[in-house]
């Protein structure tokens, strides 16, 4: 471990709930998703806004500028805090924490909110200029150059789940899982304590994704949804989604003088590139690499928040890593919750600390991963403790 002025520590995390695209969020835009997760963070520990260093928030499909600038400034910080908004797609949220946290160890016991926000019901249309000054509309960038593969997600949750041998069966078992713990935390209130209410014109929003009449029969009646005889479907695959959420990261020394009774250590954390045909496992390599560096096993992880964009990308790398899908996401993840690109990482980070918190187990190991497009992903390991 590093020393309390270096050593980086989660002592707060809150978010929104997870809201399927054009549904309960809509009408929120990413800085106006943002602002009360840090009005929250801020009044739940205590600290002056002022004496916030930064603000690094991730963000995949906003309107560009800087959303971490304008969302603070929206939450009532004073024009002193600065802000800085990272782009890895999907991994964006995961990656600012990370970013925060190699900042902490650099030194200076600086203090940070950092996370991520998408809104997916706001975001701009985008388009490239033609010759002739016209408008030609994407749906979406190109993540790498066209000799590497570029393919669509679901096309390479595809090639994921043929080069991994993962069954539409067992794609859809993990899917159903998914919703039955969802379903069960949300009606155990077990979301509560990490939520930011959020009022909006059609009333108090809640994660809205999972789906309590599902069951195996309904998910085998799904088509394939990308590739004509695939295993990929909309059923074991997840939805875009609006969310925003963000995290307090400072040093352990500080820490201690802000008064935190407990939080995350961040004991190691790295981004890994993979085959972009194969985009879906590149979490598992990064993983793989985080783990080793801190001289961990999987077996030795006690808590596991992969971002389930789509059930075979999750299942190939959590078998890559060596995790029994049994012990990840017991909250359930984006398969019922939804996806929510900029801010996913950030919330599996929220995830672990509740789940941490509610295990009241010093020392217990948690592991964040999520991919990327283009072929990449970002894994952090964090340590449970007393402070």
């Amino acid at each position: 471990m590093l020393p309390p002025d270096r050593q980086p520590v989660i002592i707060a995390a809150r978010r929104t709930p997870v809201c399927r695209t054009n549904g309960a969020l809509r009408s929120l835009r990413a800085h106006e998703l943002l602002a009360p997760v840090l009005r929250e963070l801020l009044a739940g520990t205590g600290v002056e806004p002022g004496r916030v260093t930064d603000v690094v928030i991730g963000n995949a499909v906003g309107g560009g500028g800087n959303v971490a600038r304008l969302a603070l400034l929206e939450a009532g910080l004073p024009v002193s805090v600065p802000g800085i908004t990272v782009d890895r797609q999907c991994g964006s949220g995961l990656d600012a924490v990370v970013l925060a946290s190699r900042l902490v160890a650099a030194g200076g016991n600086p203090l940070y909110l950092a996370g991520g926000v998408e809104s997916t019901s706001t975001a701009p249309l985008r388009a490239y200029r033609n010759d002739d000054g016209g408008p030609d509309f994407y749906a979406r960038a190109q993540f790498v150059p066209a000799g590497f593969g570029d393919p669509d997600m679901g096309v390479a949750a595809e090639n994921v789940a043929r080069e991994f041998g993962v069954s539409r069966e067992r794609q859809d078992a993990f899917a159903l899982r998914s919703h039955r713990l969802a379903l069960a935390a949300r009606d155990a209130g077990v979301f509560d304590g990490e939520l930011v209410t959020l009022d909006t014109e059609a009333g108090t929003a809640a994660d809205d994704g999972p789906r309590r009449g599902l069951n195996a029969a309904v998910l085998a009646r799904f088509p394939a949804a990308f590739v004509d005889g695939g295993t990929v479907t909309a059923g074991n695959s997840c939805f875009d989604a609006d969310a925003a959420s963000a995290v307090v990261i400072t040093s352990l020394q500080r820490a201690r003088n802000l008064g935190a009774v407990d939080g995350l250590l961040v004991l190691s954390s790295g981004t890994a590139g993979v085959d972009p045909e194969l985009l879906g496992v590149g979490a598992a390599a990064a993983a793989r690499d985080v783990l080793s560096a801190a001289g961990v096993s999987a077996d030795q992880v006690d808590l596991v928040e992969f971002n389930e964009a789509f059930a075979s990308q999750t299942l190939a790398c959590l078998d890559q890593v060596g995790i029994d899908a049994e012990r990840a996401n017991l909250d359930g993840g984006a398969l019922a919750l939804g996806h929510a690109y900029g801010a996913s990482g950030a919330v599996l980070v929220t995830r672990l600390l509740a789940q941490a918190r509610r295990s009241e187990t010093p020392g217990s190991l948690a592991l964040a991963m999520i991919s990327s497009a283009g072929g990449m992903g970002t894994a952090a390991l964090l340590e449970y403790q007393r402070l």
